[in-house]
């Protein structure tokens, strides 16, 4: 039974990592990570040297590693309330997406 409550726990911690994983990647990348942006690598030559891809990929990278912060909540709540800290999580990670959409989309026009 202890078994079963454990998935919520594990799986919001590898959802941390993962998010942070990817930040840290975006982070580091000096600018090569820029090609997995959707619509960014859509964009020609001529479009792309208007951005400094560094500085998009460092700001998408501490983005990303925020993003995980939900997740690392999640866990402490899961430990008193299991499987509400998981939803929670979810809940407050889709707000963060849609409002990095939200800001995408306003830079882009």
């Amino acid at each position: 039974m202890f078994y079963d409550y454990m998935i919520y726990i594990v799986f919001d911690f590898m959802m941390a990592v993962i998010m942070f994983l990817f930040g840290m990647w975006f982070y580091k990348s000096e600018g090569k990570a820029a090609n997995f942006l959707s619509g960014y690598n859509m964009k020609s030559a001529d479009e792309r040297k208007k951005y400094d891809e560094n500085a998009m990929c460092k700001a998408y990278g501490k983005r990303m590693m925020f993003m995980s912060v939900p997740f690392i909540i999640g866990i402490i709540i899961d430990i008193q309330y299991l499987g509400i800290g998981c939803l929670i999580a979810w809940g407050i990670w889709l707000i963060m997406f849609v409002l990095l959409l939200i800001d995408r989309h306003k830079r882009e026009r």
